[in-house]
């Protein structure tokens, strides 16, 4: 329908010739008015002269009027954003968004000033607009997700989230995709729209985040003394909070299932955001040095074969 509009449509050899036939009796017409009353035909000249640069003049003052109102309005919403503190992104594309649709207006309403029949061109931006919208679909859908988080802020630049089967740190978000840098420092870039939509965890919004820390030990270690390493373990770490503060709790341990070839702790504490993961791996790795040393041994998949004589 779209490449339909925007064809060349046929000519009608009937509709020119009536269009000529109809030129050639104006031509002769206004050859008899000028032969019998060349005043009369200046005098007419000049009416629509005159009517034409009438309409040019009002078409120039409705351009500049609409010019100034267009600066006026873009004053308008840079003050409003920047009272609100608005994102510099989200600002700077509803300020351009704007005066760009206002001055399509603008120039419509001049053109039609002028007495351009301008309902084709607008037809024709219609069925533009529409085949942009479908050849970037994809892009749309981002641009409305990039418009929905600088608009209902779920994560800032700063904020260290986990979304889309990624996590790290945001380093910018723009209005089509959200860029974040991993603990292996890898940029990894999100489009708005999937990442809207989808599920984020920020672990920036809060101070505190709970650790836990999967051990499994072999079956007939002391479950008393697995428990008392990992605690002294965490009583040790300055950074791992005692409980006090509120939404957090005290370093405890749990048997946390019988497995087929191992018996599995599981230790929970609560450190400050920023210490997320240099507790993760500091604690880890002492986990892995303390056990051995204390004599708790770490299992391997084991099977019994029976062997049946005879």
């Amino acid at each position: 329908m779209i490449f339909n509009l925007l064809q060349v449509p046929q000519v009608d050899p009937e509709a020119i010739a009536i269009q000529a036939d109809s030129a050639k009796v104006a031509l002769k017409e206004a050859a008899k008015v000028l032969a019998e009353d060349p005043n009369k035909f200046l005098m007419g000249l000049g009416e629509h002269a005159i009517a034409f640069g009438l309409k040019v003049l009002a078409a120039i003052a409705i351009y500049a009027v609409g010019s100034w109102l267009i600066k006026w309005v873009r004053k308008l919403l840079r003050a409003f954003f920047n009272r609100r503190g608005t994102e510099p992104t989200l600002s700077t594309f509803v300020i351009s968004f704007t005066s760009i649709t206002l001055t399509i207006l603008v120039l419509v309403i001049t053109i039609g000033t002028l007495g351009v029949n301008t309902t084709s061109f607008a037809a024709l931006l219609a069925a533009g607009g529409m085949a942009i919208g479908m050849a970037l679909s994809g892009t749309v859908q981002n641009f409305a997700g990039g418009l929905m988080i600088l608009l209902f802020k779920p994560f800032k630049v700063g904020d260290y989230i986990k979304a889309q089967g990624y996590e790290g740190t945001v380093t910018e978000v723009s209005i089509v995709s959200t860029k974040i840098r991993t603990v292996a420092n890898s940029i990894i870039v999100i489009p708005n729209g999937a990442l809207f939509n989808g599920n984020i965890d920020n672990f920036s919004e809060k101070p505190f985040h709970r650790v836990h820390f999967d051990v499994s030990v072999a079956y007939g270690s002391d479950a008393d003394k697995v428990r008392e390493l990992l605690l002294g373990l965490a009583a040790a770490d300055e950074r791992i909070l005692d409980g006090k503060d509120e939404g957090t709790a005290a370093p405890s341990v749990v048997l946390n299932s019988l497995a087929n070839s191992s018996v599995d702790f599981r230790l929970v504490v609560w450190v400050k955001t920023p210490d997320y993961w240099p507790v993760t791996f500091d604690i880890t790795e002492r986990i892995y040095k303390a056990l051995p040393e204390n004599g708790i041994e770490f299992p391997f998949p084991q099977m019994d074969v029976h062997v049946k004589n005879g």
